[in-house]
């Protein structure tokens, strides 16, 4: 029989949540072991998720030219004919720094790295398999976070090449003429608009009637005008029918409306499936959802109250920043630390070009909810700032109680929409309100002063 290794706390996962469950534990003298399945640390995250598709929009809009063609000209670009080796190699420089940062901490804190499959053999144990060979842990606490790969429907023939899922984008080999994106949410969306950039003719395809019901109508709006303006066809209320192979080999898409559409690439992006029902929850007496997903209490808590979960593997938001969040509060809890406020109130970002990203309430949520504000709106072409950066399509609106005048939300479109939102998140977290934005000095130039003249926009409208 195999002896076990006993462990305080066993996290399954090296993604953004299990590192940051791992490394709080270790830092307060918690014996930790991390289990992860691939050759390296960090996650879908880190190889084929939020860190790859980042980086490769950076490469994409610094060597299409993107963001100064308004000053120089739409045929603008640092560099002309570009390649799929040219948009890679930033990527894979980053991602390698990144794993050696990680691997660096996770030695620094003496957390054990147990590389393997995971299964649970009962409650309190994990099994590890690798290379034939059988580890057997046990610990008081498990933690589970094993993030997500990208759902397969099943009526459709990946052939890995033409027909590809989202996580497979960096293994494209020569970049496409025309693509198919099949499907609208934030995978799907973000994709389009970068490699649009590229000059691709980019189709999106979805069942629903519009993308990302979750943000205010008013930047979705804007996003979809700006990738129709660059050509990207939106074939929305839209099912798929089948793929079916021309001539030559290439895809085209049948939907049930009887259109054809024609590519030499397709992309589902469909969706995210969880990972946990391969774990053997049931023998620790825990239940994955269809989508292999885990169902947790305010604490992240499982069924089995000393097994947690986190990360993409709960769902929603699933997003890095919140997963890293988790994975640390479930830390925290299981060490009996102070209890936390719930993460009511957390900024939202989408890598697409132009970005996007909010924080609180939207216009919808505020009308339906019966709530009196005003809007305050500034736009980008009206900051230096932006016109130094050639930026004409941005804009930053801000919500304020009509009563109190306390900041309800945040939406913002356009360069670096998702760094210049965390000065909405930090005065909304500490119940700001627009008299803030009226007195407060920003910096000249910087994006920054969209508050500022947001705020003038709504007082106007309120005094």
């Amino acid at each position: 029989m195999t002896e076990a290794k006993q462990y305080d706390v066993i996290v399954i996962g090296t993604g953004p949540a299990g590192q940051q469950a791992a490394l709080h534990a270790a830092r307060r003298g918690r014996r930790v072991a991390i289990v992860e399945r691939r050759s390296m640390v960090g996650g879908v995250c880190l190889h084929v998720g939020t860190i790859p598709s980042k980086t490769l929009r950076e490469s994409v809009l610094y060597l299409s030219g993107w963001r100064l063609r308004n000053i120089y000209g739409s045929s603008y670009a640092v560099k002309n004919q570009i390649t799929m080796s040219d948009l890679v190699v930033r990527t894979h420089f980053v991602i390698d720094r990144e794993l050696n940062i990680i691997q660096r901490h996770m030695a620094r804190d003496s957390v054990e790295l147990v590389f393997g499959v995971a299964r649970f053999t009962g409650p309190n144990e994990v099994m590890v398999s690798a290379n034939g060979q059988e580890t057997l842990l046990r610990a008081d606490h498990i933690v589970i976070a094993t993030g997500t790969t990208a759902y397969r429907p099943a009526s459709i023939a990946f052939d890995d090449e033409t027909v590809i899922d989202s996580d497979q984008v960096l293994q494209i080999k020569e970049l496409p003429r025309r693509m198919t994106i099949l499907g609208a949410g934030v995978i799907g969306i973000e994709y389009a608009s970068i490699f649009s950039t590229l000059d691709i003719e980019v189709t999106v395809v979805s069942r629903s009637s519009s993308f990302f019901g979750f943000v205010d109508r008013e930047i979705t709006d804007a996003l979809a005008y700006h990738l129709r303006k660059r050509g990207v066809a939106l074939r929305m209320n839209e099912v798929v029918s089948r793929i079916e192979r021309e001539a030559d080999g290439s895809p085209c898409v049948l939907l049930e409306s009887g259109k054809r559409i024609r590519s030499q690439l397709v992309m589902v992006a469909s969706g995210r499936s969880g990972t946990a029902g391969q774990l053997g929850l049931e023998t620790a007496g825990i239940r994955a959802t269809e989508r292999g997903l885990v169902k947790v209490d305010e604490h992240f808590r499982t069924e089995a109250e000393h097994i947690y979960a986190v990360g993409d593997v709960i769902g929603f938001p699933s997003l890095a920043s919140t997963s890293m969040e988790q994975g640390r509060r479930a830390a925290c809890h299981i060490l009996g630390q102070r209890e936390l406020p719930a993460m009511d109130v957390f900024p939202y970002g989408i890598y697409s070009i132009p970005e996007i990203a909010y924080i609180g309430r939207n216009e919808e949520e505020l009308t339906a909810a019966g709530i009196p504000y005003e809007t305050g709106v500034a736009h980008y072409r009206e900051i230096a700032k932006g016109e130094m950066l050639g930026d004409d399509t941005g804009m930053l609106k801000m919500l304020f109680h009509r009563d109190t005048r306390k900041l309800l939300g945040v939406h913002a479109i356009g360069t670096d929409a998702t760094e210049t939102i965390h000065i909405g998140q930090a005065v909304m977290t500490l119940g700001g309100t627009l008299d803030y934005f009226l007195e407060a000095v920003f910096n000249y130039p910087t994006l920054a002063e969209c508050y500022k003249v947001a705020a003038r926009d709504a007082a106007e409208k309120l005094d």
